[in-house]
């Protein structure tokens, strides 16, 4: 599950797929604020790699939204994400670390993972190799791009509210 994950972090800015895009070389993000995406707010869970992805998202305050994440396979945690939505200026950026079952860091201590904002639809945010979606006020679906073996795939998280 590292290795994949680890794949994903490296190959998420090189190529566009159907449920997630790239931001055009040169461009920069287009204006946005949290309150357009306060709707990931919440405590979100789905099945996604044969396990159970949990997520749980803060509303927008202090200029972030913080969100943590664990995957669960076979009653075990497989690895956690910490991170944030922050408002940079007048846009916004995901930033994320990831850390295995017993808190070990796998980026290094000053780098994180960025997903730069590509384009912002009522109820749809898309991050370079990253899309959130709302589909009712209980039901999220996040597509993520990975790569594995030299192939790469969008895998779907779909997320039902748990509260």
């Amino acid at each position: 599950m590292k290795s994949l994950a680890l794949i994903f972090m490296f190959s998420a800015g090189l190529v566009s797929a159907q449920q997630t895009i790239q931001l055009p070389e040169g461009q920069s993000s287009p204006k946005a604020n949290l309150e357009e995406v306060s709707w990931i707010e919440g405590h979100w869970q789905g099945e996604a790699f044969g396990g159970i992805a949990d997520e749980i998202w803060s509303a927008p305050m202090g200029n972030s939204m913080m969100f943590v994440f664990r995957m669960m396979k076979d009653g075990k945690v497989s690895f956690y994400e910490s991170g944030h939505i922050q408002q940079l200026d007048d846009s916004i950026i995901l930033q994320l670390k990831h850390f295995d079952g017993n808190m070990k860091g796998w980026e290094e201590r000053d780098e994180t993972i960025d997903f730069k904002l590509v384009k912002l639809e009522p109820n749809k945010v898309f991050f370079e190799g990253l899309t959130m979606e709302k589909i009712a006020d209980d039901q999220m679906n996040v597509w993520v791009l990975i790569e594995e073996g030299g192939k790469q795939e969008e895998i779907l998280f779909a997320y039902k509210r748990v509260n």
